[in-house]
Formats: structure tokens, sequence, C-alpha cells
């Protein structure tokens, strides 16, 4: 089920996530969903407060071409990151239409739990640890235009808050 990707400004995706405790049948569906929704916007990333749920849960896929490589990460936390930086064009689902440049660790090694319960671990490169890093943001109550600075993040913000009013309004 494609489900609703909430716009900034909204305060549900500047709030910390709880853990999840177990993987339920609810959690499963959630994930589920959000793959979906995420092919359906599209993105490479979904993290659960985008869809109003504050839960430590993300999904990715960061294959363009090819062979698709969706990824469910439960609890995620990042154990390691390189000293070197990489510069990304980053977008968000919740801020459509809006990009900047922001510099992140090129990798990052990152642990979670799986669907199956099971922990993992897994070094990300390139695009795949701008997203991971960027999601594991959303977890944490914080958007990608938090790394810019206060006119940028607030002219973003107003072009958000216009865009909610036009979709309100049926514009």
């Amino acid at each position: 089920m494609i489900r609703d990707i909430l716009i900034h400004p909204d305060p549900r995706l500047k709030k910390p996530c709880e853990p999840i405790a177990e993987v339920t049948p609810d959690i499963a569906a959630l994930a589920a969903d959000m793959l979906e929704t995420m092919y359906d916007a599209p993105g490479v990333g979904l993290a659960a407060p985008q869809v109003g749920v504050l839960k430590r849960l993300f999904v990715m896929d960061c294959i363009k071409e090819g062979v698709p490589e969706p990824m469910v990460l439960i609890n995620p936390e990042i154990i390691s990151s390189s000293e070197d930086m990489n510069v990304y064009e980053e977008g968000c689902l919740s801020i459509p239409d809006q990009y900047a440049e922001i510099t992140r660790p090129s990798e990052v090694t990152v642990r979670w739990m799986g669907l199956d319960g099971a922990p993992y671990e897994r070094q990300f490169s390139g695009l795949w640890a701008t997203c991971a890093q960027h999601e594991i943001d959303h977890l944490n109550g914080r958007l990608f235009i938090d790394n810019l600075g206060p006119l940028k993040r607030q002219m973003i913000t107003r072009k958000m808050e216009k865009l909610k009013r036009e979709r309100a309004r049926g514009i």
C-alpha cells in the first residue's frame, strides 16, 4: 500500500524515533508499504517518520539500473565513518524538488536488525553511504536542510509551506 509522505514543515519529521523491540507482522507490513511508497515516489530511501511512524526503521535501494536491491534497516546505527568526505546533491521526498550539496563521510559502517530479527553489519560507500546517513538523520529528527545555513533553510521552508497550502487548496 502506498502511504502519504509527510511534507516539511511537519513536527513529526523533527522528533527522534523510538527503537523497535521486535519484528512483528505490523513492522513487516510497514516495511513493505515503505518500499512500495519509495519506488512509487520515486526515491532511493525512505524513513518511517516520513510516513508518520515514529519508529527507527528505514528502507533504501540505491541501484539506478539493473537488479533492484531493496534493503530494510531496523534500529540502524553508524558504528564507524571514514575521514574521507563526499559531497552529494541531496534531495528528500519530504522536501520535494529542493536540492543542496551536502558533505558527509564517504564511507560508513552500519549495524541494524533485519526483518528476520537477525543482526547485520555492512560498510556502505558512495550513494549508499550518503543515503544511509540521510535516512538515519531522519530517525534522529534531522533533515538534510539542517546542514544548510539559516537563510537557505528558511527559504526552502517557505517554499514547502507554500506547496502545502497549494496542495490543501487542490492546486
